[in-house]
């Protein structure tokens, strides 16, 4: 194992209310124009900074069939979020004094002594990092092709024997269902009643989250967002089925909205002890493994990510139909979570996305001008060569391309010269430093176009859109 490191990294910059909302205010449009551009059938996404929430929006349809709006409040199976919710678990239960985290697997669950099973010397801590070197999934495991229906207990423990040690202990980080799903079997044993009752009480309610739970509730049936295929191997997208996960409820069950992922979320904020103290919250967030291949690393049961300078945790989930992240900072008191409800789903590129706009708004250190001025320029405006976003972040104007997957990359810098004309300060590539973008406003002060960015005219997106095709009026999801 790697050496732990000590408490999370300090936050990025100030992160005032004022940036978040700047941030928050332009997000909901990017991520609507990320979702029609990537053709993906809905996106439900909040942004959450301090003590609530500063987005929460929906684009796109929940079912593809029948056109039903997605809703912030549909439901997505959030797949391996459920194991936050199971290291949580493991963690309050140590600070009950129920057990430890070097606690051997074996002791907890004896069953594994009569399989013969090498995980029996395996500790808590092994299989809470993935460090335990545990199969995957089992070596049969098209139950996530939904060929056949998830492992019940009986077979989760027949995954248990001589094979399910595919690597020496302590070896390297090692992904696995099967060792979140045994620790979901420890939480029932240190409890005293089942997982799924455990987590429900303890971390769901005592949040009052009402839109989470920790397997398919047929009871809310109508209440989930449809989940799809993905178009790189079919022209057509094909609804998914939402299926109980079983045993493996530890590890992929839960469910929940983008709003509710959030608020747990915060609970994980330091200084924030409605589900743990800051000792415990500190042995989850410490990194255990570099994730080859990545810049990230994993800690107890979250992942942890970098986002430019800022030190991020979370997880994803992904679920035959449903692909989800959540990302947040303990120190800067910042979490974002993104539910896509298809197997290709972008989550984690929009998720990453939305913290860099954030933290593009935080960098300001001044506004420019008037709030009332900066506005009359925002919007979304296209030519032939492509779209140009204006938005306001952090109290300044920045022209973005939302068509690229990281919208900060090719932020340029605008400054007001007159009630009708930008200045662009700075701008990456071969941009067009020092010239000016010129706007006609209409007698509702709508943009009627702009010139500028190279000496090109651009108009609203609607209207230019509009005018290609000749045919009526082309309402685009994301246009101002």
């Amino acid at each position: 194992m790697s050496d732990l490191r000590p408490d999370p990294a300090p936050p990025v910059g100030p992160l005032t209310p004022a940036a978040v909302a700047s941030a928050a205010a332009y997000a909901g449009s990017w991520l609507a124009f990320r979702r029609h551009l990537l053709r993906v059938p809905g996106v439900q996404a909040a942004l959450w900074h301090e003590d609530g929430l500063a987005l929460s929006t929906a684009s796109g349809v929940a079912d593809l069939a029948d056109g039903t709006p997605l809703r912030t409040d549909h439901l997505f199976r959030i797949a391996s979020h459920s194991k936050t919710f199971t290291a949580t678990a493991i963690l309050q239960l140590r600070e009950a004094g129920r057990l430890r985290l070097d606690d051997a697997l074996g002791g907890w669950l004896s069953f594994l002594a009569g399989l013969d099973s090498p995980l029996a010397d395996r500790t808590l801590a092994d299989l809470l990092g993935h460090g335990g070197g545990v199969v995957r999934d089992g070596y049969d495991a098209d139950f996530w092709q939904l060929a056949r229906p998830f492992p019940d207990e009986a077979e989760l423990r027949a995954l248990c024997g001589p094979g399910s040690a595919v690597l020496p202990v302590q070896e390297r980080f090692k992904y696995s269902n099967v060792a979140y799903s045994l620790l979901g079997l420890v939480v029932a044993a240190a409890a005293g009643e089942p997982y799924n009752d455990y987590v429900a009480r303890e971390i769901v309610q005592r949040l009052g989250l009402t839109r989470t739970g920790p397997e398919l509730d047929p009871a809310r049936a109508g209440e989930y967002a449809a989940g799809y295929t993905a178009l790189s191997y079919a022209d057509e997208r094909l609804p998914i089925e939402h299926v109980d996960t079983r045993a493996m409820s530890a590890a992929t069950g839960f469910y929940g909205t983008a709003e509710d992922v959030c608020r747990y979320a915060s609970a994980h904020f330091l200084g924030d002890e409605r589900l743990l103290s800051d000792d415990a919250k500190r042995r989850m967030q410490r990194d255990q493994w570099a994730v080859e291949g990545t810049d990230g690393a994993y800690g107890l049961g979250l992942a942890v990510q970098p986002v430019g300078d800022r030190r991020m945790l979370g997880h994803g989930g992904g679920y035959p139909g449903h692909i989800t992240r959540t990302l947040f900072d303990p120190v800067g008191r910042l979490a974002v979570s993104v539910f896509t409800n298809a197997i290709d789903g972008p989550a984690a590129e929009l998720a990453t996305g939305l913290v860099r706009l954030v933290d593009l708004a935080a960098a300001q250190d001044a506004p420019d001008g008037a709030a009332e001025t900066r506005a009359r320029f925002c919007g979304r405006y296209a030519s032939l060569w492509g779209v140009l976003d204006v938005a306001d972040l952090g109290g300044r104007l920045f022209g973005l391309d939302p068509t690229v997957a990281e919208p900060t990359e090719r932020a340029t810098e605008l400054r007001v010269e007159d009630d009708r004309t930008l200045r662009i300060v700075s701008t990456p590539g071969y941009g067009a430093p020092g010239e000016s973008l010129v706007f006609a406003f209409g007698v509702d002060g709508g943009v009627l176009s702009l010139q500028g960015n190279g000496g090109q005219t651009y108009r609203p997106l609607e209207e230019y859109a509009a005018s290609l095709s000749g045919l009526e009026r082309v309402a685009l999801p994301g246009a101002d």
